[in-house]
């Protein structure tokens, strides 16, 4: 990765500039965002002065030149390959996905989750999440699993249709509103910021699928409807199989690791009758090996998917679809760059060994295949509409 224009694969003559931490949106995640998380971090966890002490060297460190590791443990020497056309440089003038990437690194060798000792795997983020999923939020989406038993048995469209758009808005919604979402004057449902929606192609590979991927984003009330959407698909399919994608370290304050899979799973066995169920059948599924847990490190690397190596890329070459979750997934699908987004979904994912589709709530600048007319329309409304997670998009490639 470097500042060199990032070239989509479909179309070798259109390139755009990679983004970077100079100003913006990027700018004030650096400046504001992390400062922030480190506090709740600490505030979180009570770890001992010589992590609060390295973690609060982080902190300064953002205001200074980009130091090396200070650790050697796990992935340290591939970072050291990583980053060194950045150290000594601002924290301010480098490729924003890297440098978000390597800031959470340096956060998990600050408190100690790779070093032998006390301090080995706890998660940094894990009393945030712990809350989350104990919380009240939690609770009436497992309460609103009861409404599932007015969607048909089965793979059908309607059904999958109504998981799908609550597995895109995850936590912008109650689970109820997205299961039992209201309809138009013709019947069809309402989807208000769908900016760009490719379901109708979509829903019958799900239907027909039976090799599945599911590239998670993050815990709590945004892993639950993907784990409702693992039951559909798995339920009544003996020949379908579901690879649950997750993180294999803590990243990005809020993103699923096997431990938070379990958790959510386990929170729904302790749930209201519908969620239990549905929670004992996801951990049979588990234990059938029909749904799949796989934590690669290449979900913690400052790369993007046409990066990945080639154990993934058969992966995903073997699977009917891939569905991809989150902000994040979409900017390593797509290319942290400065696309016009009037550009092809499909010509910069035209690397992509297979079906791949995105469901993703706008939270970064990074956009691409949206209608001309649509795109002049937002932006005409002068708000911060690329990262304000209002408006969403359901891509398919």
């Amino acid at each position: 990765m470097d500042l060199a224009p990032l070239t989509a694969s479909g179309d070798p003559r259109l390139t755009a500039p990679v983004i970077t931490t100079a100003d913006g949106f990027p700018r004030s995640v650096l400046r504001d965002r992390h400062p922030e998380l480190l506090a709740k971090v600490l505030d979180g966890v009570p770890y001992p002065p010589e992590v609060r002490l390295a973690v609060n060297g982080l902190l300064q460190e953002l205001d200074g030149p980009i130091l090396p590791l200070s650790d050697t443990h796990a992935d340290a020497a591939q970072w050291a390959e990583w980053s060194a056309p950045y150290l000594g440089q601002s924290w301010y003038e480098v490729p924003f996905l890297w440098a978000e990437n390597f800031f959470y690194r340096k956060l998990l060798g600050a408190t100690g989750w790779f070093a032998p000792g006390p301090w080995q795997s706890i998660d940094p983020f894990g009393p945030q999440k712990d809350a989350e999923l104990a919380g009240a939020a939690v609770q009436a989406e497992l309460e609103a699993l009861e409404q599932l038993e007015s969607l048909p048995d089965g793979p059908d469209s309607k059904a999958l249709d109504s998981l799908v758009l609550a597995a895109l808005w995850g936590n912008r919604a109650d689970l109820g509103f997205k299961i039992q979402r209201p309809t138009g004057d013709d019947g069809a449902p309402v989807v208000d910021n769908l900016i760009a929606d490719h379901r109708e192609a979509l829903l019958p590979l799900l239907t027909d699928a039976s090799r599945i991927i599911l590239i998670t984003d993050n815990v709590g009330r945004e892993l639950l409807p993907d784990l409702v959407l693992a039951d559909r698909l798995l339920v009544g399919r003996s020949g379908v199989t579901a690879w649950l994608h997750v993180k294999p370290s803590p990243y990005f304050t809020s993103d699923a690791m096997p431990a938070d899979v379990l958790k959510t799973v386990q929170r729904m066995i302790d749930g209201p009758p519908a969620a239990s169920d549905m929670g004992h059948r996801l951990r049979n599924f588990l234990s059938e090996g029909r749904l799949v847990l796989v934590a690669h490190p290449f979900y913690v690397a400052p790369l993007t998917f046409d990066q990945a190596p080639a154990d993934l890329h058969r992966h995903y070459e073997q699977a009917d679809l891939t569905l991809l979750k989150g902000d994040l997934n979409y900017r390593r699908l797509v290319g942290d760059a400065s696309w016009p987004a009037t550009t092809p979904f499909k010509t910069v994912t035209s690397y992509w060994p297979g079906r791949v589709a995105a469901l993703r709530t706008l939270k970064s600048d990074v956009l691409v295949g949206v209608d001309e007319g649509r795109l002049a329309d937002l932006d005409a409304t002068g708000e911060a509409w690329r990262t304000s997670g209002r408006h969403a998009v359901i891509q398919l490639k």
